[in-house]
Parts: C-alpha cells; sequence; structure tokens
C-alpha cells in the first residue's frame, strides 16, 4: 500500500461490470470558492510524481490532506484534496476524467504531455498499440467477471429483503438520528459522494483507517446480506442531511449507484459502517447493530443454500476480477516505463512548483 503520512483516503472511483466509474463532480465544488488543477498526459508523463511532490511540501505545512488513490493500483496517487483551503490537484484523465467547468476562474489545466520527446514515443509505437489492445481485452474480462458477482450478489440482497422488516429499520434510524443529530440546524447538509473501498489488483480494499480518523464514534451493521445495512444508512444519510449535517457518503464497489456502504458525518465525529465478508470493521466501534434484529431469520434460513452457494460463487469471481486487475496493473506498469524513458522530468517538476505557488497564494489569503 502506498506510503504516505495521512489517515484520510478515499478511491478516485471503482471497477464495476460496466467499467470505471466514479463522482468526479464531488472533488471540488465549482460554485463553492474552490480552485482545481487538473492534470492531463498519459502514462509516464510525470503525473504521479508531481503529486508526490505536492504532497510532501502540503504535509511538510501540517496541511489537512485526503489523498485519492487509484482503484487499479492502490500505490499511485490519482490527486490531492485540501479541504481546509477548498484547493485540490487531480488526474483527470481517462477513465477518471474531468473537463473544467469555469477554466481559469475555478479550474487551471496543466497539460504534462509537453514534457514526452515525441519521436522517441514513435518508435515504440507497434509495442504500445499491443499492449493498449491486451489491456483493453482485459477489461472486457474483468467486467464480465464483476457482472458475475453482482448478479449472483444482487440475487442473495431479493432474498434477503423479502425477510426484512422496513419499518423496524426506519424506526431505529429515527431513534439514533433524534440521540445523535438533535433538533437540527436551520437549514439542510450537503453531501460529499466518495469510495472507501475498491475492487483492485489487492482484492477488495477498504479504508478503515479514515473512517476512524473522521469519526471517531462508529456505529457498525453486521450485515452478510447487504439489506439492512444498506437501508439503515440510507436512512441515517438523509436524516443527517436534513437535520443540517454535511456528509460523506461511501457507495459499494459493486453497487455504486445505490447501495452505500459507510456514512462519514465529521461535523460531529460520527460514522456508519457496513461490516461484512468484503470488510470486516474488525476494531473497536461505537455500538455493532446486527442485521438479525431486522431480519426474519427462520425465512432466511430457509434459502442457506442459495446464499451460500451465491456467496461462494462471488468471492471466486470478485478474485478472479482482483487477478485480471493484477495483469493490467503490469501492462500500465510497462506503458510507464516506455513514457517515463522519453519523458522530460523537469518538465513535471516546473508544473510542480507552479502548483505549489499558487497553493501558498491559496494560504495566504
Amino acid at each position: 500500500m502506498l506510503d504516505i503520512k495521512t489517515p484520510i483516503r478515499f478511491f478516485t472511483g471503482t471497477n464495476t461490470p460496466a467499467g470505471f466509474f466514479g463522482f468526479p463532480d464531488d472533488f471540488y465544488d465549482s460554485a463553492g470558492g474552490w480552485r482545481a488543477y487538473l492534470l492531463k498526459g498519459g502514462p509516464g508523463s510525470g503525473k504521479t510524481r508531481m503529486l508526490r511532490r505536492v504532497f510532501d511540501y502540503m504535509s511538510e505545512r501540517g496541511m489537512e490532506i485526503q489523498a485519492i488513490i487509484c482503484p487499479s493500483e492502490p500505490n499511485s496517487l490519482d490527486g490531492l484534496v485540501f479541504p481546509k483551503i477548498r484547493a485540490c490537484i487531480l488526474d483527470a484523465d481517462a477513465p477518471h476524467a474531468i473537463e473544467p467547468k469555469c477554466w481559469g476562474v475555478v479550474e487551471q489545466l496543466l497539460d504534462l504531455s509537453g514534457g514526452i520527446k515525441t519521436p522517441d514515443i514513435l518508435k515504440r509505437a507497434p509495442e504500445i498499440l499491443e499492449l493498449n489492445a491486451r489491456r483493453k481485452t482485459l477489461d472486457a474480462r474483468c467486467r464480465r467477471f464483476m457482472g458475475g458477482a453482482a448478479s449472483l450478489l444482487s440475487h442473495t440482497r431479493r432474498i434477503a429483503f423479502e425477510c426484512t422488516d422496513t419499518d423496524k429499520i426506519q424506526r431505529s434510524a429515527a431513534r439514533i438520528a433524534a440521540r445523535e443529530f438533535g433538533a437540527g440546524r436551520g437549514k439542510k447538509g450537503r453531501e460529499t459522494r466518495r469510495f472507501l473501498s475498491a475492487v483492485t489488483p489487492e482484492g477488495c480494499v477498504v479504508f478503515h483507517q479514515t473512517l476512524q480518523a473522521l469519526c471517531p464514534k462508529i456505529y457498525s451493521i453486521e450485515d452478510e446480506y447487504g439489506v439492512s445495512s444498506r437501508m439503515l444508512i440510507n436512512e441515517m444519510r438523509a436524516r443527517a442531511i436534513a437535520s443540517g449535517c454535511d456528509v460523506i457518503t461511501c457507495y459499494c464497489p459493486v453497487f455504486p449507484r445505490d447501495k452505500p456502504d459507510h456514512l462519514l458525518i465529521p461535523s460531529i465525529g460520527i460514522g456508519f459502517t457496513a461490516s461484512n465478508l468484503w470488510h470486516k470493521a474488525d476494531f473497536p466501534v461505537f455500538r455493532r447493530i446486527h442485521s438479525a434484529r431486522f431480519t426474519d431469520t427462520e425465512k432466511l434460513r430457509q434459502r442457506r443454500q442459495i446464499i451460500s452457494f451465491n456467496r461462494r460463487a462471488a468471492r471466486e469471481l470478485i478474485n478472479e476480477a482482483a487477478a485480471v486487475l493484477g495483469e493490467i496493473r503490469d501492462i500500465r506498469g510497462r506503458l510507464e516505463e516506455i513514457y517515463s524513458d522519453a519523458a522530460d522530468r523537469s518538465y513535471a517538476d516546473m508544473a510542480a512548483k507552479g502548483v505549489i505557488a499558487g497553493l501558498e497564494e491559496i494560504i495566504a489569503k
């Protein structure tokens, strides 16, 4: 795992059955006085080197940093967010492309491709094209494995939903909200969407240290089926926003559109996390809420054979997807080497100095 001195880490997005999925618009607020440095340039252009230099400098300044990690290479930075000064620097290339909304006022584009010696790259064009073709084939294979796992897990969720007392979940959420959120703050809170977990070449990785750093008081929902935790976290999310709390909602890497797995409310130091086969909350928490209290366990037990099969098969498919991501990482590494050999490193270093100077101006205001 990437050796950086910050406990606050999120993934750029996640690898899903439909390909890469993320929430690029949530890294900064274009209407909220933010400054965003958007990096363009392919593999080996110096983006990672530049991000590391900026990270080291801002870390020495004692700045709060959110490290944005690449899910296809957990040892690589995709961006840095500095919430206190409302600034960020992000890899804005595909598959997590970001285009400026108000260039020059909010975003500054930094194209590092100018540091690449084109004649040197053209000499190795056949090798580059072959590697890119192989990567495309592997991407499709990974999506098929992820799609199979999603189908099995969806089947289990449908079975579990039929055995779940939704009214009981809502009553539990109301009690927790009354105790933790109070009477309200006179306005609605804001939601930021992130990924705390992702399917990576190293398997399913979750940044529990982020949850612990931002939320000293944690509720863990112990739920192997993904229904009670989804519903309870969704309820807590809606009630927190209604009470005026800003929240960070972190979605499931397999079901990123509709299944929150973690809810962080840093302003009051409270968090909610789903604990299951994929990401166990195996650390001290304030309270553990077991899904059995909302479930007709006898009815669910009648379907235990198919549920057990779905779990085993989904785990194997996720493992296969992770193995394919490992092959993709190897190809990416070879492409990085090819382009790095043709790169003028001083180009990225000069760009890093410019970003640092810009951040210094923001801090000074």
